[in-house]
């Protein structure tokens, strides 16, 4: 449990974060074709040349551990070592990159006219290049970036270009391959295409994990991926996959390099050019497939106003620092090098609790933007005024002084906020509210979301919409669930402390371990939807004790939480920002216990439980349309599998079937709804 030692905790406060530089800035002034032509010198690791697309290629297929496994895949399946190898080829052929300088260049021109268009300003943090050039010299680098937008990658190469770096090669989804002409112009300049599952497939796992260790170990190039695996449809971070993190460390941990340095980049966008797409991706419209065609179509975009973006090069992480006193290497020399292993237990455990601490500190320096804030508190109004029935929206002062509170307590709580002190607040307010207008509508001075009027203006005597009613309401949802995606840009800062507040707001007694209890509950029901780090219960615990006591919302005496007169705002607050997440696991375990029919299949899982929710939410039993998001239904289905409250079956005719222990999932949903009776058993059982 949680000591006294809440007191002494770091003081997020205390974190000191590099300045931005404006690279759009010179690009206004000078010429974007000398820009794109300009000598192109950058630091290599160690001195050493560029190593050419088809020496990259023979080196891979002449690997020790690529032979073997052509050995190990000849004996299973009888095929003769020469066909083996040509399928080899053939799978290194369509996944390899093709970086040329020509191609680069192009890329450089184009989205600098793009970009200029596209955006205010491009903010990069020039100490970060700075420590990451250093790094690129030393050793062997990953970059690993945040992903928000498709634009990452693009962006990424595009700044390494601008500051004279080594261009990364780049981790891409085979999917981009069916791009005519843009996805070899991709491949071009530094992508990698594989594909987004291998299965059991030995030999394509074999040439895709000897492809990108021959060019890390080499230091031909920096290895870029995303940790979490894709793009982010809700803003976000996701659970990070281990698949590359255990490939990259591989090099280390066999001892074939001294070091690798592992880069974490946050990238911000002020306003996200998927916004709406992503909405409606998780509503159930699926995804457009990637297509030339459809990029031209795209082109509309180039008339609106996204902002700025922020791009924060963090420190470099050592694997050796990471690994000391976790990794005992000497079992890497038991076998030799060539014959591929399984990672172990303790191997595992580390690669996972390294990722978690990477995903963290992307979180950390993301930048967040005014409009975060604002759209969290128009968010709240907005579920508050549906609950009592009062009109909806708020009067744009009203909304100001709270977005000055909020912006005083992100900071306390250490956000890394960029909020123009040189501006009125409300002209920081109203400003971010014209960004956004397709999101929000201001009238006479009362702000309020475009979902409150989706069904459209009507003339005197008509009726008030003549949409359908489930259609209209999935229109307020795409709003709705947009402007979820910018509040969720902010969960990182207050999320510990929300968890502690729904806790003292859900726990027995005021009682310190009582409330642990209940946080701990919530810590462990969450920990598919967050990014909480193994093992860190009692470190998130103290946290948010440290974050309620340092700004006067909480007072622990004896053992005793006492919520001060000036806490009730901040608690109510932090409990209001976990609501919809919390409505949303209880609808989906009503569901289970309800609705789910005895043969549920996983992959029927989330238009089931979507039909039920909206059939609840138009009956008036449901509030939170946010519940419609496939991404919060998912986690709570991942969360019950873990919990073991939900089972897949595996084998025979009811493969992938749900098999649900109504008694568990009835439990946990009335803890998560604060009926305390049902709360000690759940929290011992757990």
């Amino acid at each position: 449990m949680a000591s006294e030692a809440v007191y002494t905790h770091r003081d997020p406060m205390l974190k000191k974060r590099d300045d931005f530089e404006d690279i759009l800035e010179e690009r206004r002034n000078s010429s974007d074709l000398r820009y794109a032509l300009r000598c192109y010198t950058p630091v290599l690791y160690k001195e050493l040349t560029p190593c050419k697309a088809s020496e990259l290629k023979s080196m891979v297929l002449q690997s020790d551990q690529l032979h073997y496994v052509i050995s190990q895949v000849c004996k299973e399946t009888g095929m003769a070592a020469d066909e083996v190898q040509v399928e080899a080829a053939a799978i290194l052929e369509e996944m390899a990159h093709r970086l040329q300088l020509s191609t680069v260049r192009f890329f450089a021109f184009t989205l600098s006219k793009v970009f200029k268009t596209l955006f205010r300003s491009i903010c990069v943090n020039e100490e970060g290049i700075q420590r990451l050039q250093q790094a690129i010299h030393e050793h062997p680098v990953v970059l690993l970036p945040s992903h928000r937008s498709y634009m990452d990658f693009l962006l990424m190469s595009y700044i390494l270009y601008t500051y004279d770096l080594a261009l990364p090669v780049i981790a891409a989804g085979m999917d981009f391959m069916s791009m005519k002409f843009v996805g070899e112009m991709l491949r071009m300049s530094g992508a990698f295409f594989i594909r987004r599952s291998f299965g059991g497939d030995k030999l394509y796992w074999a040439v895709f994990s000897e492809y990108v260790k021959t060019i890390l170990k080499n230091g031909f190039a920096p290895v870029e991926f995303f940790l979490e695996g894709t793009r982010s449809r809700t803003c976000k971070s996701l659970t990070p996959k281990l698949g590359l993190l255990n490939i990259v460390m591989d090099p280390f941990l066999k001892g074939e390099v001294f070091d690798i340095s592992l880069v974490p980049v946050s990238i911000t966008y002020e306003r996200v050019l998927e916004e709406a797409l992503y909405a409606r991706e998780l509503l159930g419209v699926p995804k457009p497939k990637e297509s030339t065609s459809g990029l031209f179509k795209a082109r509309k975009v180039l008339s609106e106003d996204y902002g700025s973006i922020h791009v924060y090069f963090g420190q470099p992480v050592s694997v050796r620092s990471l690994a000391q006193k976790r990794v005992d290497r000497c079992q890497f020399n038991l076998i030799p090098r060539h014959i591929p292993r399984k990672p172990g237990a303790d191997i595992h455990s580390f690669v996972n609790d390294s990722a978690y601490r990477l995903v963290r500190a992307q979180e950390e320096n993301m930048v967040l933007k005014p409009w975060v804030l604002v759209v969290s508190l128009l968010l709240q109004n907005h579920h508050q005024n549906q609950v009592a029935g009062q009109k909806q929206g708020m009067a744009l002062d009203e909304l100001t002084e709270q977005a000055v509170w909020l912006r005083d307590l992100s900071r306390q709580y250490g956000a890394f906020l960029h909020w123009p002190d040189h501006v009125s607040p409300s002209e920081v307010v109203s400003s971010s509210l014209s960004l956004h207008r397709g999101l929000v509508r201001i009238s006479e001075g009362w702000v309020q979301l475009a979902s409150e009027q989706a069904g459209g203006q009507t003339g005197p005597g008509e009726p008030r919409s003549a949409v359908p009613p489930e259609e209209e309401l999935l229109n307020q949802a795409v709003i709705t669930l947009s402007c979820a995606s910018y509040r969720n840009q902010a969960l990182h800062i207050f999320l510990r402390p929300a968890l502690l507040a729904s806790a003292i707001h859900t726990a027995s007694s005021s009682n310190k371990q009582e409330v642990y209890n209940s946080f701990s509950f919530l810590r462990n029901m969450f920990s598919n939807e967050f990014i909480l780090c193994p093992g860190a219960t009692v470190q998130d615990f103290e946290e948010a004790c440290f974050l309620l006591v340092k700004t006067g919302a909480l007072q622990i005496n004896q053992q005793e939480f006492v919520v001060t007169e000036r806490g009730h705002r901040t608690l109510a607050f932090l409990t209001s920002i976990l609501d919809p997440f919390l409505q949303g696991y209880q609808v989906v375990c009503r569901f289970l216990c309800e609705d789910a029919t005895e043969a549920l299949t996983e992959k029927q899982f989330v238009p089931a439980v979507r039909k039920f929710i909206i059939k609840h939410i138009l009956t008036g039993r449901l509030r939170y349309i946010e519940v419609l998001s496939s991404d919060l239904q998912k986690n709570s289905l991942a969360a019950l599998l873990r919990l073991g409250a939900v089972r897949k079956l595996k084998g025979g005719e009811e493969q992938g079937t749900l098999k649900v222990n109504k008694v568990m999932v009835n439990s946990l949903e009335d803890t998560l709804g604060g009926k305390l009776p049902t709360q000690k058993a759940v929290v011992a059982r757990l």
